[in-house]
């Protein structure tokens, strides 16, 4: 009787391997394939367009690259001429304290060398402290000068940018903002008095 399970459990033994090796083929190809499938399927790199400002009267490009030129100039084309003498208003004015602040600097630095070789300095009722305490002040002030006076370039550069984006703005007389006294009516005897807010397009 053992013999004969066996025996039958031997026949059926071939068509479970068989299968069973088919069943493996056929993951293993079918993993293969969603493999190349994922690589495959990766989105391909989208390309940007470039923004187009031919429908606006002046050239956001242009006025940047201009006042990047010449401050001011990005001003003048985009007919805010009226900008251009703040502009250089604000950068004499800090040219002015880079300088002065630069003096001061020198001063103190000179008086601070005088100091440390022993020979009679600008400041003789100063000590070593407070020699060291002004140069470092008035280097920090010339400092950020020069960061004040890359921030009105900046200013410059996006004023300019701005403007120009702004340029097909309508700005015309049919769009008005109006505030107008309004009366309204409840009843016959009771009245409400107010200001309306109109807008017209």
């Amino acid at each position: 009787m053992k013999t004969l399970i066996f025996h039958n459990f031997h026949k059926l033994q071939g068509p479970w391997i068989f299968m069973g090796l088919l069943v493996l083929c056929l993951f293993i190809n079918c993993s293969t394939f969603a493999q190349q499938t994922q690589v495959e399927s990766k989105p391909s790199p989208v390309k940007k367009e470039k923004p187009d400002y031919s429908n606006l009267p002046k050239n956001p490009r242009k006025a940047t690259i201009m006042s990047a030129i010449l401050p001011g100039a990005g001003q003048i084309y985009n007919n805010k001429a009226w900008k251009v003498p703040i502009l250089y208003a604000g950068i004499m004015t800090d040219v002015y304290f880079i300088r002065f602040n630069n003096r001061r600097y020198q001063v103190f630095r000179q008086a601070l060398f005088d100091f440390d070789d022993g020979n009679i300095n600008d400041f003789p009722n100063l000590n070593r402290e407070a020699l060291v305490r002004n140069v470092d002040y008035w280097r920090r002030n010339r400092d950020l000068c020069y960061l004040l006076l890359a921030g009105i370039y900046a200013l410059n550069l996006i004023d300019a940018n701005v403007d120009a984006h702004l340029s097909g703005f309508d700005i015309s007389d049919d769009l008005s903002l109006g505030i107008e006294p309004h009366v309204e009516t409840f009843s016959s005897s009771n009245n409400s008095l107010g200001f309306s807010v109109k807008l017209k397009f």
